[in-house]
């Protein structure tokens, strides 16, 4: 593919021309393999992330040096609180000195256009929450579905995350259509095939095992068949939430998005795998850092846009879903040139890309520097560093914000201080 997403994000954290220039550089392509085919499995679910990052460990172990780590790249899925099975991994292996591990925030920061025909927002409403007062009362998230502007060709899914204190039902109204439940705790709904052909299934589970809370999982398929193709209807499917105990009440949801991609021709139009995405009235635009960078001892980075001295609009916010301060700091990561991968043209060897993939690599290759400095440095002590030293943007204080984190990273003050860490005064 020309313009290689892979190599662009390899050349800033350590390309020639890259942060981390005498690095050594090792990648791992990763995939899903047969083993992660449960449906209400997410990425964050699977082995083989957890297996590259230990990879790459291993291979720093056998080489002698320390490994900073970049991972550009997530999705929605889990409960974005640094409990799924791969963060939790990670965190544990970052108690060895000599490692550290940065993570791109996520893209999914634009609540609504900023001009004609700027259609951002769709890849930024992907978050809502809100609290259910008392028991027998109700709550709408009004979930749109785009496709074609008939059909959608893509599975859509919301996950709903809720406290165990709490009992919540849910039902689901298509556009034009009636309405299916409640599902009560315990209970599924499993490829439940509409009037139209499409199908819905939904889960309603107590206890995640990851970490205890409820969890409501709501996927909306396609009909795919030699007969022929039955997208998700275009238009608002309301879900509908029902206090049946309420304690607490709270709730966060997430749509896992799909990048949107044409993938031919469906009844004389063209069919899409396109991306859902919340109403105006029911996007909340915080908490929309991706699962894996609300990790523990991660390194959750945003996009800054320099040019401008602000955060790249489509740079997702925190706090995490227990409201921990994610993501930590911003880099530089629009209109950033580096390296073009696979292109068939000599001369065009550089690409300009935008995303917090490219303002996660930056960071890493400052990590690289600290770790050269110090190699003893601890992932926790390398992420007090950044924050540490990190510059407040133009207009803002040294608290941390949801869209920048503690600030803009100033390198050269993580690597004085990386220098410093260990020194000791004797003042007797």
């Amino acid at each position: 593919m020309d313009g290689s997403h892979g190599t662009h994000v390899a050349s800033i954290a350590a390309g020639n021309l890259g942060v981390c220039r005498n690095a050594a550089l090792a990648g791992v392509l990763i995939g899903l393999g047969p083993e992660d085919g449960d449906r209400r499995k997410s990425f964050y679910d699977s082995t083989r992330l957890a297996h590259a990052v230990d990879y790459l460990l291993d291979l720093g172990r056998v080489m002698g040096l320390p490994v900073a780590i970049n991972v550009s790249l997530g999705t929605n899925g889990h409960a974005h609180d640094g409990s799924a099975p791969v963060s939790r991994w990670i965190d544990s292996a970052m108690a060895t000195p000599g490692r550290a591990v940065c993570v791109a925030a996520g893209n999914a920061g634009q609540e609504r256009p900023e001009a004609a025909n700027d259609f951002g927002f769709i890849m930024g409403r992907i978050h809502t929450s809100g609290r259910i007062p008392a028991r027998d009362l109700v709550t709408d998230i009004e979930w749109m579905v785009a496709g074609n502007g008939m059909m959608d060709i893509s599975e859509n899914e919301m996950e709903i995350w809720y406290g165990p204190q709490d009992r919540f039902a849910v039902s689901i109204l298509p556009p034009d259509g009636r309405w299916i439940g409640p599902v009560g705790p315990r209970q599924f709904v499993e490829n439940r095939q509409l009037r139209d052909g499409s199908f819905l299934s939904v889960y309603n589970e107590l206890y995640h095992p990851a970490n205890g809370a409820n969890h409501i999982s709501i996927f909306l398929s396609p009909l795919l068949n030699s007969q022929g193709i039955v997208g998700v209807k275009a238009g608002k499917w309301t879900v509908r939430l029902h206090g049946q105990e309420v304690r607490d009440g709270k709730f966060d949801a997430w749509i896992e998005r799909d990048d949107p991609v044409r993938v031919g021709v469906a009844d004389n139009r063209e069919a899409w795998r396109f991306p859902s995405y919340l109403s105006e009235r029911s996007n909340v635009d915080d908490s929309s850092v991706g699962s894996l960078a609300c990790g523990q001892r991660i390194i959750s980075v945003a996009n800054l846009d320099e040019a401008r001295g602000r955060i790249h609009i489509s740079s997702s916010q925190g706090p995490t879903r227990d409201r921990r301060s994610k993501p930590d700091v911003a880099a530089p990561g629009t209109g950033v040139v580096a390296a073009r991968g696979f292109s068939a043209d000599p001369e065009k060897r550089w690409l300009a890309m935008t995303g917090t993939s490219m303002a996660s690599p930056f960071v890493t290759g400052v990590v690289g520097l600290m770790l050269a400095k110090e190699r003893q440095l601890t992932a926790a002590q390398v992420e007090g560093i950044i924050r540490r030293t990190a510059r407040p943007l133009p207009g803002a204080d040294f608290r941390w914000a949801n869209d920048a984190g503690f600030g803009q990273i100033d390198p050269e003050a993580c690597i004085r201080e990386a220098g410093l860490l260990f020194a000791r005064e004797d003042r007797t």
